[in-house]
């Protein structure tokens, strides 16, 4: 069986739930939800209103056809019996946040949930995985470190940006981890859930 193949299995049938935060490598998590509808997969995608300035739910929608969950607060002919994001954590396999902005990793290791992502991690017990992305100085910052040690006392699988040239002008540490390496550790996450 050809290696493709093989990826290819391990996503097919499985939901992904996909976080997308405000940051300018928002328009890279595009990729990751094409490619895993492509192999299979059911992926839903979760955004924060700052994340919609960057990339429109539509995209999304249109790459996974899948609804887009933008709002904790959905018009009541489009409620069911519980809340969305109560539904969301409930279906999926598998939770990346990318890119996860330092502002999202403040909130989310704090236990704070004001947008859909927030409020459906809370609620999500499954594997959970993040790519920050932010300019190196605020990567770098104390308040970020700390952060980040907290969620990873809580097991999430935090996947390390990358260095090189940063949408700010500057040259460091903090862009968003190679695709193809955030692809390979939620594929990870997968096969560790179906053992």
């Amino acid at each position: 069986m050809p290696a493709g193949d093989a990826l290819a299995d391990g996503f097919r049938g499985r939901k992904i739930l996909l976080g997308v935060t405000g940051g300018i490598a928002a328009y890279k998590a595009a990729d990751l939800a094409s490619r895993w509808t492509q192999r299979g997969a059911t992926v839903r995608t979760l955004m924060t209103p700052a994340a919609a300035r960057f990339v429109a739910p539509l995209t999304f929608q249109a790459l996974t056809r899948q609804p887009v969950a933008t709002d904790i607060w959905r018009a009541e002919e489009e409620s069911h019996h519980r809340p969305e994001h109560i539904d969301l954590a409930s279906e999926g396999d598998v939770f990346l946040v990318a890119p996860a902005t330092a502002d999202f990793l403040g909130r989310y290791a704090n236990g704070l949930a004001d947008d859909i992502v927030t409020v459906t991690l809370l609620a999500f017990a499954g594997s959970v995985l993040v790519a920050p992305a932010m300019n190196d100085r605020m990567w770098a910052h104390a308040a970020v470190k700390r952060n980040l040690a907290l969620l990873r006392e809580r097991g999430v699988a935090i996947i390390e940006p990358g260095v090189g040239h940063l949408a700010c002008g500057s040259f460091g540490a903090g862009r968003l981890a190679d695709l193809d390496l955030i692809d390979q550790a939620v594929a990870k996450s997968l096969a560790a859930r179906a053992r």
